[in-house]
């Protein structure tokens, strides 16, 4: 039986950055499909009351610290970029658009790479997406038409309210049945909750 792995992510995450990435060996592993779910953070924070650079300075100089740990580590070019935190509304429907044209995880992996890799945050903006729509071979002009659409804009809406009821508070959020499983470093978890599904899996046939 096929395993399906939801995978809430928001661009201004670091920490979707890595598990974009990590999650892919993971999946293959089980032959589990990434289903991602763009997830305004910047909405479920004010929901929270929570204000990201309000915490400890120390505690802040930690975590970039630890991200360029996690870079050596996985041999990715993650680099902090010169603007954060950004809005992130503009990419977020962008994934829904790119979903239309069958290339939400190559658009996914664009942006990220973009941002958090080559310091680019004009994807932070709508014409900044222009670019990223012609490298997947995606008319532009229709991409960002359908990207700055109301449907779209309320598709998001939908998409960030279904992982709050659905339990999901934060990026990256997996979710594997009924499980929930946040942050990057929560592979190992993820392997061991699809190994149980497939052990499961193969008693019933």
């Amino acid at each position: 039986m096929a395993r399906t792995i939801d995978f809430y992510w928001d661009l201004g995450s670091t920490n979707s950055y890595f598990a974009l990435h990590l999650i892919k060996p993971v999946a293959a592993k089980h032959g589990a499909t990434v289903v991602p779910h763009p997830f305004n953070l910047g909405y479920v924070f004010r929901h929270h009351n929570y204000v990201l650079m309000d915490e400890p300075k120390a505690k802040i100089a930690n975590r970039i610290a630890d991200l360029r740990r996690w870079a050596r580590r996985y041999e990715l070019p993650f680099r902090m970029p010169s603007k954060f935190p950004i809005k992130t509304s503009p990419a977020l429907r962008g994934a829904l658009a790119a979903r239309r044209f069958g290339r939400e995880w190559d658009y996914l992996e664009a942006i990220f790479a973009a941002y958090w890799e080559r310091d680019d945050a004009s994807v932070a903006e709508l014409e900044g997406l222009r670019p990223i729509a012609a490298t997947l071979g995606i008319d532009p002009s229709s991409f960002l038409a359908l990207t700055d659409s109301e449907e779209v804009r309320q598709e998001l809406i939908a998409e960030t309210d279904a992982g709050l009821a659905r339990g999901v508070f934060g990026a990256p959020t997996f979710v594997v049945g009924d499980q929930i499983f946040w942050g990057k470093d929560r592979m190992d978890f993820i392997d061991v909750e699809l190994a149980r599904q497939d052990t499961l899996s193969s008693r019933t046939k």
